[in-house]
């Protein structure tokens, strides 16, 4: 089968590069892929951090042609052409914000017209957390040219059918994230990261206020005399930093904190992971997790609220701790009764059980399900 995955990957970096490298490497097992990605992804009044790409040794460097740019309609028609003459069986997008829905949808129409290409799109959210004028207007125009959807929890289905109730999709779990090598020991990824031996919890990812840091914060301070925990922040300020750090003195829990606030390189994940006994996700709101997935790769239990598809993934006392969302007391209990139980190893032989449902090859044997193929 020939197919092309059109989105953001390797070098530009984030998860959604990683889910595309790993999606490639699956489905190239048995099929014609080629990779389309972007030369221009965010034009950088967009862009919130400090660099669209990532350096560095990695194992997710994978095939691509650099031809998209996202804000330039004279480009999209180029791109559509070159994939209408390629004429792909499938043409896979990769969708998470409707910013691209005019790029993505102009290519897809353009695409689709010799007759032969079909439009899958893999969504990550279909209303996004953060809203913005034209989303709706923007999605519906590029969803209105996909044959199939993959929806990454019953959440975003229930956003895809709000818009589009005859739409043909299906429900995939996010797989699990393989690509940030074998997992070491909590005390080699403590001495590696320079912390102290203790009771360790971990906020990982880009710091967005929806992700519910702040909240967090509020769990650590009632920790306090309580129970001898520290909080390790791992991952960039996309939200205004100042906030946070005035949060953290006016809360008194600086020394509960480590703050490694620059982008987390590939090979320095498993190291955050491996270091901690729990991986904490106190967001306000949520549809899934791609941090769920790299928890569950290094049998790390999470501690998660009840937003979005967030409950489908962690497993109440078994993987871990649903909570009520912006709830810091219940959050603090949580925490208090994960270590009070020692729960750490029992839920990580649960874990272990759960790891093949999430796999790659299930994930692409149900995409091409869906395609009919």
């Amino acid at each position: 089968m020939k197919i092309t995955i059109l989105s953001t990957a390797y070098p530009l970096r984030g998860g959604i590069a990683h889910f595309n490298g790993l999606l490639y490497n699956e489905l190239s097992k048995n099929n014609d892929v080629n990779v389309i990605t972007f030369k221009r992804q965010y034009p950088s009044i967009l862009f919130p951090g400090k660099s669209q790409t990532e350096s560095g040794e990695t194992v997710e460097a994978i095939p691509t042609e650099v031809l998209v740019d996202s804000v330039n309609p004279l480009n999209w028609i180029s791109v559509g052409e070159k994939i209408k003459k390629n004429a792909p069986d499938l043409l896979i997008f990769k969708y998470w914000m409707p910013f691209f829905g005019p790029c993505f949808g102009t290519i897809s129409k353009i695409a689709k017209k010799n007759g032969r290409t079909k439009v899958l799109v893999i969504c990550d959210n279909v209303i996004p957390h953060e809203g913005r004028p034209g989303d709706r207007a923007f999605t519906k125009y590029f969803f209105s040219s996909a044959d199939y959807f993959v929806l990454l929890s019953k959440k975003v289905q229930e956003d895809l059918l709000s818009l589009f109730p005859n739409a043909r999709n299906k429900v995939l779990p996010h797989p699990v994230y393989s690509n940030f090598g074998l997992p070491v020991t909590k005390s080699e990824a403590r001495s590696h990261l320079r912390l102290k031996d203790e009771k360790l919890i971990l906020f990982f990812g880009f710091i967005r206020d929806y992700k519910g840091l702040d909240i967090l914060m509020e769990s650590l301070a009632m920790l306090k005399g309580r129970l001898n925990v520290k909080l390790m922040v791992a991952g960039e300020f996309y939200s205004n930093e100042d906030k946070y750090k005035s949060l953290i003195e006016k809360l008194g829990i600086k020394d509960s904190l480590y703050l490694f606030t620059d982008f987390i390189p590939t090979s320095e994940v498993k190291y955050y992971f491996c270091a901690s006994d729990a991986v904490i996700l106190p967001y306000r709101s949520a549809t899934q997790s791609g941090i769920v997935q790299i928890a569950m790769n290094f049998r790390k239990p999470v501690i998660a609220t009840n937003v979005g598809g967030l409950e489908e993934v962690v497993l109440e006392a078994k993987t871990g701790y649903i909570v009520e969302k912006e709830d810091p007391a219940k959050m603090a209990e949580a925490i208090m009764k994960f270590y009070a139980e020692e729960k750490e190893a029992e839920f990580q032989k649960n874990i272990e059980g759960e790891v093949d449902k999430y796999s790659w090859r299930k994930f692409a044997e149900g995409v091409l399900e869906l395609a009919g193929k």
